[in-house]
């Protein structure tokens, strides 16, 4: 399994376009086959900085996947929206695998 970590630079004037662009991929990346961990958009510090995350099996059922997000007619409508009202200035892309499990539990007093 490897997670893909997108790193947005937003217009901070447009965070609300952003957050109706994460709500989208919402509905769409679980029905294309990836699991959506979440979007995150600014609250306190840098209001410029947003992230996307989700898992996936591999990098082969990644590029699957993504011809199956751009076949998709919502995915599509939300590249669409991005590329019309501007609200992405810059778009980052990594793929991690995770390396600190297990977890142990937190103990609390």
């Amino acid at each position: 399994m490897i997670t893909c970590f997108i790193r947005y630079e937003i217009d901070p004037y447009k965070k609300a376009d952003f957050e109706q662009y994460a709500r989208n991929w919402g509905q769409v990346i679980p029905q294309c086959g990836a699991d959506l961990i979440g979007y995150y958009a600014p609250q306190e510090g840098s209001a410029t900085i947003a992230y996307g995350l989700y898992n996936i099996e591999n990098l082969a059922e990644y590029e699957a996947y993504r011809a199956r997000l751009m076949e998709h007619p919502l995915g599509q409508e939300n590249y669409d929206f991005a590329q019309k009202e501007k609200f992405i200035r810059k778009e980052d892309r990594i793929f991690l695998r995770h390396a600190s499990g297990p977890h142990s539990k937190l103990l609390l007093p």
